[in-house]
């Protein structure tokens, strides 16, 4: 299996400093990264290591649950996936991953929704990015739309 790359480039303090966060293997694109702005409500305009960890968990999700659902007899016409992932303090000081919740609608013929739910479970728990974020709380809210 391939090696993926990212590259960040960073200069100055945590509170002044900010950086650049480049894709690349795939070559898509760099993204400008700080540390006030990661910390704010408002992104503005800059992503974040939470940004990019919920994108890596959304599309590994789907590809682990279209896998799940197919396996199961399902045909897969539409996934949509969000994952919300909250960063906050740490009690041993620092900040942390408080948590990650995943977000499942499901457009899927040949299955009900309790075969939906069984899936969508685990998915979560056999996803790659799952398996490597033990550490943290991953809840789902997974539904079959009809």
């Amino acid at each position: 299996m391939p090696t993926r790359s990212a590259r960040t480039a960073w200069t100055g303090s945590l509170e002044t400093g900010e950086g650049q966060v480049e894709l690349t293997s795939s070559k898509l694109g760099t993204y400008d990264v700080s540390f006030p702005k990661r910390a704010a409500d408002d992104a503005n305009g800059s992503t974040s290591p939470e940004e990019l960890l919920g994108a890596a968990h959304s599309a590994c999700y789907a590809m682990q649950l279209s896998a799940v659902l197919g396996a199961s007899g399902g045909t897969i016409e539409a996934l949509d996936v969000n994952a919300d992932v909250t960063l906050g303090p740490d009690p041993d000081g620092g900040f942390r991953l408080t948590g990650i919740h995943l977000t499942v609608r499901g457009e899927v013929t040949g299955i009900d929704s309790e075969t939906f739910l069984a899936a969508a479970q685990h998915a979560k728990a056999t996803c790659p990015i799952s398996k490597a974020l033990t550490g943290v709380e991953i809840t789902l809210d997974a539904e079959l739309e009809q």
